[in-house]
C-alpha cells in the first residue's frame, strides 16, 4: 500500500482544474472540514490501454554515454521517452517516463501507460485554509489530479515481476577511500529542512509505540524521533563519535561502520524497531543490512527507512543516483524482499510543503524537500512493550 500525503496550495475554482465532483464538493467549504472520495480504474489517471504496451527494436533505445558508461536499460525501470527513437510523437526532449519492459523473451518492449491506470485510488482532502481572492488577474492553469498522481506507482513492479536494479554494479561509488575517513569529520547539520524533518518525525511517531526499544541505523546527532513519545531506550549507531555524543537522544551509542562490517554488534530480536533516517542511499552491501537488522528485530518488529532527493554525492551508490525519486521506493522494497522475513510492506510519500522562510536555501528553493519512506514489519507476533 502507498499513502501520498501533498499539499495542495493556491487551488483556485476559477482557473484550475479537478475532476467535476471534486470541485462541486469542495466548493464553499470551511477550514477544517474533510472529504473522502474513491476514483475506480480510469478515474483519476488515463485508462489502461493494452496498445500502449508494445515491443521496440533494440537499436530504438539511446544509449547515450552517462557518467562515462553508456546506459544500458534494465527490466521495469523507468526511462525518459526522448531515449525512444522512431516513434510518433515522441521527440528527444520528452522527459515523460515510461517503463522497460520484455513481454516475450529476449524482445525489448515500453510500457507508455501510467503506473496508477490499474489502480483504486481513495482520496481524503482536508481544506486548511480558505481565502477570498481580491481580483482574478489569469495565471497558471493546474490539473492537480494529474500533479499528485505523478510519481505514485512507479515504485511497484511490472506485474509482478522483479524489477532489474543490480546489474551492471549498481552499489559502486564515486569515491572509494574508506568511510572512516570520509566521516572523521564531524557534519552537525540536519540533511533536511525543518519541514521536512518534522513529517519524517510525524512517520516515526504514527509507527512506533511508546515504551519500544529502538536503534536509531546509520545516527548522527539528531535522531527525528519525538521525545514525548516516550521510548524505553534509543540506540544510535553511526560513524562520528563526537555526532552520537552530541545527540541528546540516545541513551546508548556505538561507532560501527556497517560498509565495512555489516554484521550488527546487537543480540537476535533485540529491538522493537529499527529507524534508518537519510543514509540508506549510502549502503554498499544492503542485503547484508537488512538481514541483519531482521535478525536483531524482535517478531513483529519494524524497519523504517526515510530518505528524501539529497545526498553526499561521493559516497552515494551509483544506482541511487540513476533512479526516478519514486523508483527509489521501488529499490528499497526490492531489498525488503530479497532479503526474506519482511512482511506488510508499505511506502509513504509527503510532497508540496512550503520550505521555511528561515531556511537557508530559501527563497531560491520555495518548496520543501520531499519526504520518501519504506517499511516493513519481521514475521511473528510482537512483543508488548514495558
Amino acid at each position: 500500500m502507498h499513502t501520498e500525503r501533498y499539499l495542495v496550495r493556491a487551488l483556485n475554482f476559477w482557473r484550475d482544474i479537478l475532476p467535476p465532483e471534486l470541485t462541486q464538493s469542495l466548493t464553499g467549504r470551511q477550514s477544517g472540514e474533510k472529504l473522502s472520495f474513491r476514483f475506480r480504474e480510469g478515474q483519476a489517471c488515463p485508462r489502461y490501454d493494452p496498445g500502449m504496451e508494445f515491443d521496440i527494436e533494440d537499436w530504438q533505445f539511446d544509449r547515450r554515454v552517462v557518467n562515462g558508461q553508456a546506459l544500458q536499460p534494465r527490466f521495469g525501470r523507468f526511462y525518459p521517452k526522448g531515449l525512444l527513437k522512431a516513434l510518433p510523437q515522441v521527440f528527444s526532449d520528452n522527459t515523460e517516463p515510461f517503463r522497460y519492459i520484455m513481454r516475450k523473451p529476449d524482445r525489448p518492449g515500453a510500457d507508455f501507460n501510467h503506473p496508477l491506470a490499474l489502480a483504486e485510488i481513495e482520496l481524503d482532502a482536508l481544506v486548511r485554509d480558505v481565502r477570498k481572492k481580491a481580483g482574478e488577474l489569469g495565471g497558471t492553469c493546474t490539473e492537480w489530479l494529474q500533479v499528485v498522481t505523478e510519481g505514485p506507482g512507479m515504485q511497484a513492479r511490472w506485474k509482478g515481476a522483479e524489477t532489474d536494479f543490480f546489474s551492471d554494479t549498481p552499489f559502486g561509488r564515486a569515491e572509494n577511500t574508506k568511510d572512516a575517513l570520509f566521516y572523521n569529520t564531524p557534519r552537525l547539520t540536519t540533511h533536511t529542512d525543518d519541514q521536512a524533518t518534522r513529517h519524517i518525525e510525524d512517520i516515526y511517531g504514527s509507527i512506533l509505540n511508546p515504551g519500544s526499544r529502538v536503534l536509531d541505523l546509520m545516527s548522527s546527532w539528531r535522531s527525528h524521533i519525538a521525545e514525548a513519545l516516550g521510548l524505553s531506550a534509543l540506540i544510535g549507531l553511526g560513524m562520528n563519535r563526537e555526532e552520537l555524543e552530541d545527540n541528546p537522544q540516545l541513551t546508548r551509542n556505538v561507532v560501527h561502520d556497517l560498509n565495512e562490517r555489516p554484521r550488527l554488534p546487537f543480540g537476535n530480536s533485540e529491538f522493537d524497531a529499527v529507524v534508518c533516517t537519510v543514509s540508506v542511499e549510502y549502503m554498499t552491501q544492503p542485503f547484508e543490512v537488512f538481514a541483519e537488522v531482521l535478525r536483531i528485530l524482535s517478531p513483529g518488529g519494524t524497519f523504517v527507512v526515510t530518505f528524501s532527493n539529497r545526498w553526499f554525492p561521493p559516497k552515494v551508490v551509483r544506482v541511487w543516483t540513476e533512479l526516478h525519486e519514486f523508483e527509489r521506493m521501488g529499490l528499497v522494497i526490492e531489498y525488503f524482499l530479497r532479503t526474506g522475513g519482511y512482511t506488510d510492506l508499505e511506502t509513504c510519500s509527503i510532497r508540496g510543503w512550503p520550505r521555511p522562510v528561515d531556511d537557508r536555501y530559501y527563497p531560491g528553493v520555495r518548496t520543501s524537500d520531499p519526504v520518501y519512506a519504506v517499511w516493513g514489519r519481521k514475521s511473528g507476533s510482537p512483543r508488548r512493550p514495558t
